[in-house]
């Protein structure tokens, strides 16, 4: 039977490329998208291209009282796509990030975080629970900056951190069903996140490059290799761990 997985923020970034990686491994791929309909059409028609099957949902992962109707519509999907009521893999990823001190950090900016990074997380995984098959596994995306600090990210490496928490509660509640729930922490990718500045401002790649034992900044295939092996290679008696994958920066 082909193994499903939702990936939430599937339209772009380490989602995107999380997507493409599974499906290359014959999953079945379920994307979210807030508002980029157009690139999340796009992230489908190019697994299609390549022989697989997919489908994209919109969803505000920041608005807790679209997930019901959400579920249903998962539901539907899976239904009119697979044949199926369930699915395998939950990839808890889509996020957002904002820059500023921690004297700078309004309570707007501090909520808007907590609803996406950490209340969503929460209440959507609560949601899917019971169309997650037995045996399944979960990733939640943390973040280098759980371990390490950079001035500016406070409030988004706080509620990171209380992902990590949340992973291992939810690996010991969920072990009697056989599901495996771990978090991914990448460290500073080249992607569009943060306004791209890892990626398009030559200083701050240097920086990076100079921090990190491999010698350069994370590219978007570090991320969706490891997500791709944690959820389809022999790895499941690993749970309620943080993984790092930054190539070892700031050691």
């Amino acid at each position: 039977m082909t193994k499903i997985a939702v990936i939430t923020g599937g339209s772009r970034g380490l989602g995107r490329n999380t997507a493409m990686k599974l499906a290359r491994e014959g999953c079945g791929i379920v994307l979210t998208y807030h508002t980029r309909r157009t690139d999340a059409d796009d992230v489908v028609s190019a697994i299609e291209a390549a022989g697989g099957r997919a489908a994209a949902l919109q969803l505000d992962t920041g608005d807790t009282t679209q997930f019901a109707a959400f579920r249903d519509a998962l539901a539907a999907a899976l239904r009119d796509t697979w044949g199926r009521d369930s699915f395998d893999y939950l990839v808890n990823n889509a996020g957002h990030g904002i820059h500023a001190s921690i004297a700078e950090t309004t309570e707007a900016d501090f909520d808007s975080l907590m609803n996406v990074h950490l209340k969503g997380v929460f209440f959507l995984t609560q949601t899917l629970l019971p169309m997650i098959e037995e045996g399944g596994r979960i990733v939640n995306l943390s973040s280098g900056l759980a371990r390490f600090t950079f001035p500016g990210y406070a409030a988004y490496a706080a509620m990171k951190g209380a992902v990590e928490v949340f992973t291992r509660y939810l690996a010991q509640e969920l072990g009697p069903r056989g599901i495996a729930v771990n978090t991914i922490a990448p460290g500073a990718i080249e992607t569009d996140f943060g306004g791209g500045v890892v990626r398009d401002v030559e200083a701050v790649n240097q920086m990076v490059a100079a921090a990190t034992a491999m010698g350069r900044a994370g590219q978007p295939d570090d991320i969706g290799d490891a997500i791709a092996s944690l959820l389809t290679g022999g790895s499941q008696w690993i749970t309620g761990q943080r993984i790092e994958v930054s190539g070892g920066q700031n050691l």
